[in-house]
């Protein structure tokens, strides 16, 4: 937590900074070893044969102020393009491909909401933007959402249908004309993973600031956590994903790499609500230990404690709590994160001061159904890491 001492002017306290990411031992870590060890043998294991689950990956966990794992495997390029005919990727010549680092950046895909809701929280906070406000308050002109509150969107219970083909609009004026006409498809109040309610709030966000969104997360986010490794693309060091073509793909763009995968994404400009955002392993650790530590990251605050809270209790604003299918054993205490479609995913858990970063391309060099069992293998390894290291005669709290 942040230390605080008392100002000898009002008697209250103030924040004075909260302890910064350091590089130490699992023991250090309050975490078990073994189980550690055995997490980076699974991450470098998804990376290995002819057909990996990802091309590469990396994996950043820790507890408490202690990063205690931080691996890179595989390959950030591995391939040229995608054969559909043989149903693989063309590999490129061994010299030719780029090997996976720890500071290699990845489109984060839908990890970009985190950070957009992060940013309407911050208003809220503010009090310029009402958690039960109503879009059609700040954006009149879309008709078809004008009852669609703040809460709704964050927590994707809209009813809004999950996207729309925004790729396939001739301009941008007929892209935003479809977004304003559209409207709820579903009951409001149920359950309904959707793209659009990031991108509704992304257009509020900026109606009520005035400022574009990757100006309001750089400026309100990323730069004060010093998270310089984060920013909307293009990003040219980036890990390949995708041999991008119809008809698996909805649009036809070739090998990506350093240029946003998500299809609508692309089509408003590579900056979206929901995906556009490129970062590293390092940097998201930071994320999550800024909002484990209530909102601080050494002298910076980004968010108040109560409000840290409010986006993480249950539903979650922006973050889903408690998701087994990809939290694994981490689950079940009010763990919060999310998920990329790209390989991408994060975890921190407040119960045990926890967090887990694992990156990965894994639509290198094309799509496939989605896979999380991985996500939640490499999140059960750390709780077990966790509940291993609080064995009678085992070594205490992170950070000691």
């Amino acid at each position: 937590m942040p230390s605080l001492e008392r100002d000898g002017g009002t008697g209250r306290r103030r924040q004075l900074s909260a302890p910064r990411l350091r590089a130490d031992t699992p023991e250090r870590a309050g975490l078990d070893p073994v189980e550690l060890a055995r997490l980076v043998d699974e991450v470098h294991a998804l990376t290995a044969g002819a057909r990996p689950w990802a091309a590469g990956a990396v994996a950043v966990a820790g507890r408490g102020p202690v990063v205690a794992v931080a691996e890179a495997a595989g390959w950030a390029v591995r391939y040229a393009s995608y054969d559909p005919a043989a149903d693989r990727g063309v590999e490129l010549p061994p010299a030719a491909r780029v090997p996976m680092t720890v500071d290699t950046p990845f489109d984060l895909a839908s990890l970009t909401k985190l950070f957009t809701s992060a940013a309407a929280v911050q208003q809220i906070e503010r009090g310029t933007l009402g958690i039960d406000a109503r879009v059609g308050a700040f954006l009149p002109e879309f008709t078809g959402a004008r009852g669609v509150t703040v809460r709704q969107l964050l927590t994707h219970t809209s009813g809004l249908r999950p996207e729309l083909p925004l790729y396939d609009c001739p301009d941008a004026t007929a892209r935003h004309a479809l977004l304003r006409a559209e409207a709820p498809i579903g009951e409001p109040g149920t359950h309904r993973y959707s793209d659009l309610n990031m991108l509704l709030l992304q257009f509020l966000l900026e109606r009520i600031t005035g400022r574009p969104l990757d100006v309001l997360i750089e400026d309100g986010i990323t730069r004060p956590l010093g998270m310089s490794a984060t920013a909307f693309g293009p990003c040219p060091g980036a890990a390949a994903t995708e041999d991008q073509r119809r008809p698996w793909a909805k649009a036809h763009r070739g090998m990506l790499r350093g240029v946003v995968h998500d299809e609508n994404a692309w089509a408003l400009g590579g900056v979206a609500g929901h995906a556009g955002l490129f970062s590293t392993g390092r940097d998201l650790a930071v994320f999550c230990r800024a909002l484990l530590a209530g909102g601080a990251y050494g002298p910076a605050r980004v968010l108040g404690p109560d409000f840290v809270e409010l986006m993480l209790t249950p539903p979650g604003l922006g973050f889903a709590v408690d998701q087994p299918w990809f939290m694994g054993g981490l689950a079940g205490g009010g763990a919060a994160g999310h998920t990329g479609f790209t390989g991408t995913s994060l975890v921190l858990d407040p119960a045990t001061d926890t967090f887990l970063v694992l990156l990965a391309n894994a639509v290198h060099p094309r799509r496939r159904p989605p896979d999380s069992r991985p996500r939640a293998a490499a999140a059960s390894r750390l709780a077990r890491a966790v509940r291993a290291a609080w064995q009678p005669g085992a070594f205490g709290p992170p950070g000691g």
